[in-house]
C-alpha cells in the first residue's frame, strides 16, 4: 500500500489547515487505497483566530501539532520525523496555516520565507522523484523551494498570487477549481481548491484529481 504524508499546519482556515480541504484529501487518499500519514510541525501557531468574529485572540497561543491532531484524529507525527516514516508522497492542504505557520507569507509577501523544515521536505522528496501535492495556497511554498526549477503552478487565477509565484522564477497557469496543473513530468501537482471556490464539491472534485494523480506517480 502507498503512504502519502498529508503535511498540516493547525486546525481551521484562519489560522491553520482549511479543515475541508483536509479531509477531503485524507478521503480520496482513503478511497484510492493508500494510506494518509498525517505530519504537521511541532511549533506555536503565528496567532489565533476566532473563527466567529475572525479577529485575533489576544493573548492565546496553540500549538500546530495538537491542533492539526484534531483533524486526524489524533493519528499524526511531528514534521521531524518524516524521514524515518517511509513515504511515497506529500500533499500539503490550503488555509491560511500553509502563509502564517509553514511559511510567513502571509505577513512578508513577496518577501516570504519557508519554515526551514517543511522547505526540507519539499526539496529531499522532489529530489528524490517523489510526487508533491500542494492544494489552495500551498503552491507559493512550493514556488519559493523548487521555483528555479522550472516547475509550473497553480492558484486558480488571483492575479496577484501569479506575480509572487512567478517572482520566485516558478511559472503560474490559471485553472478552474475542479482542475489540476501538473509539472515536471507530474512530480509537481497543484489545484486551487478554495483560492476560487465556490462550494465544498467543486474543491472536492479538483482534490480528487490531484490525489489520484499523486497516487499514480508514486
Amino acid at each position: 500500500m502507498k503512504k502519502i504524508g498529508v503535511l498540516l499546519s493547525g486546525c481551521g482556515v484562519m489560522d491553520g489547515s482549511e479543515i475541508h480541504e483536509a479531509v477531503l484529501t485524507l478521503l480520496a487518499i482513503d478511497v484510492a487505497g493508500a494510506q494518509a500519514v498525517c505530519l504537521a510541525p511541532d511549533i506555536d501557531q503565528r496567532h489565533v483566530i476566532n473563527h466567529v468574529t475572525g479577529k485575533e485572540m489576544e493573548g492565546e497561543t496553540r500549538n500546530v501539532l495538537v491542533e492539526s491532531a484534531r483533524i486526524c484524529r489524533g493519528e499524526i507525527h511531528d514534521l521531524a520525523e518524516i524521514g524515518t516514516l517511509d513515504l511515497d508522497a506529500l500533499v500539503l492542504p490550503g488555509g491560511y496555516g500553509a502563509a502564517k505557520n509553514l511559511s510567513d507569507y502571509a505577513f512578508r509577501g513577496a518577501e516570504f520565507e519557508v519554515l526551514p523544515a517543511v522547505a526540507e521536505a519539499v526539496r529531499s522528496f522532489y529530489d528524490a522523484g517523489k510526487p508533491l501535492g500542494f492544494i489552495c495556497i500551498s503552491p507559493v511554498i512550493a514556488a519559493r523551494v523548487l521555483g528555479r526549477e522550472d516547475v509550473e503552478l497553480t492558484i486558480g487565477n488571483d492575479k496577484a498570487t501569479a506575480g509572487v509565484i512567478e517572482s520566485t522564477g516558478a511559472a503560474h497557469a490559471n485553472c478552474k477549481v475542479a482542475n489540476i496543473c501538473a509539472s515536471k513530468e507530474g512530480k509537481v501537482i497543484s489545484t486551487p481548491a478554495y483560492m476560487l471556490g465556490p462550494s465544498i464539491r467543486h474543491v472536492a472534485q479538483g482534490i480528487e484529481k490531484l490525489v489520484n494523480a499523486v497516487i499514480a506517480r508514486a
